[in-house]
């Protein structure tokens, strides 16, 4: 959101960009920034889309690659993807100061958790896979409680209890089915890769957010694919190989490297330059939904369990979003502009 120039009668630019004042709503989220416009609604959805089809197309990829093969295979292609946007697009290059905070959003949004997904869905079904990570969304509330960005109130409160209520009543619908096949331990560890996963995304969203506000989303997007990518080169090539290789895995993480983490994280960070991180996040709403059409599609059991979760997951997110009533506001500045690039 603009604000008015001390100097001047009208405000140049940048320095429309330097500050802005945001309300921190008494449900915990971050309210009255930037607002959320037809287009961020459109490139939500594309996302959710994308990000959606991830989650089987990981599976398919790890029935040849190992989990950090699968990871370096998204992050080869998509850094490519990004690169050749970036060249196409002269965007000027990040200072070298940044390198550090780009190496973090790196781990956070690539390094750990695409490795930790692969590795959960060794275990855990895509459609199950998806739903846990519809927790992202509490996860960057309950960080930005902790840090003091946010406040909590009791919305908040019952938003993150029937989240992770929503979570629980999956996992134990679907426990007992799978313990036969993968075993309940096996079952168990994959849930808990792909919570640590989910929680990752969250910190990295917040943490891009408060560290390189001002950098242009592509730029962003193709350094941390490509520094992530490097840090996981090493553990390919002395880790696990693939034993073979099928056309049906070649494909899948082809489709992922190139849509899935290429274009998919371009609109992310462009998303995240207009919006806030919670709202940003909100694209994992549709994530449950199209992670379940996907797995029923690759025939999949679909448990009752599971749409009552995802309901349930769903009802939480939204009252994480409520606004129990206008709190006073509060001006947040920062350092460089952080502007969206305009099609």
């Amino acid at each position: 959101m603009e604000h008015e120039s001390r100097k001047s009668p009208v405000a140049l630019p940048h320095e429309k960009a330097i500050r802005r004042r945001v309300r921190i709503g008494m449900t915990g989220t971050i309210i009255g920034g930037p607002q959320v416009r037809f287009r961020d609604v459109v490139q939500m959805f594309l996302l959710s889309a994308v990000w959606g089809a991830s989650f089987i197309l990981i599976r398919l990829a790890g029935d040849d690659l190992p989990p950090v093969w699968v990871a370096l295979g998204r992050l080869s292609l998509g850094s490519l993807f990004l690169w050749v946007v970036l060249k196409l697009g002269r965007h000027k290059l990040p200072p070298l100061r940044l390198a550090g905070p780009l190496l973090a959003v790196a781990v956070l949004n690539n390094a750990l958790p695409f490795c930790f997904f692969a590795w959960g869905e060794r275990t855990v079904p895509s459609s199950i896979a998806a739903i846990l990570n519809a927790t992202t969304p509490i996860w960057v509330l309950l960080l930005g409680l902790a840090t003091g960005v946010a406040r909590s109130t009791r919305l908040t409160a019952a938003g993150v209890v029937l989240g992770f209520l929503g979570v629980l009543c999956v996992i134990y619908g679907h426990s007992a089915g799978i313990a036969g096949s993968v075993g309940q331990s096996g079952f168990l560890f994959g849930v808990i890769l792909i919570a640590v996963a989910s929680f990752s995304y969250g910190a990295g969203a917040v943490a891009a957010k408060l560290w390189l506000n001002g950098v242009e989303p592509v730029v962003i997007a193709t350094f941390q694919l490509s520094l992530a990518g490097l840090l996981l080169l090493p553990l390919a090539l002395f880790g696990p190989h693939p034993v073979a290789l099928h056309w049906k895995s070649l494909a899948a993480v082809t489709v992922l490297g190139v849509l899935g983490s290429g274009l998919a994280y371009w609109l992310f960070f462009r998303l995240l330059a207009n919006i806030t991180p919670t709202r940003t996040v909100a694209v994992t709403y549709l994530l449950p939904v199209w992670g379940l059409f996907w797995g029923f599609v690759a025939g999949e059991e679909i448990r009752w369990t599971a749409f009552a979760g995802v309901a349930v997951v769903l009802a939480g997110l939204v009252l994480l979003n409520l606004r129990a009533g206008a709190a006073p506001a509060k001006t947040v500045p920062s350092s460089e502009p952080c502007e969206a690039e305009q099609a």
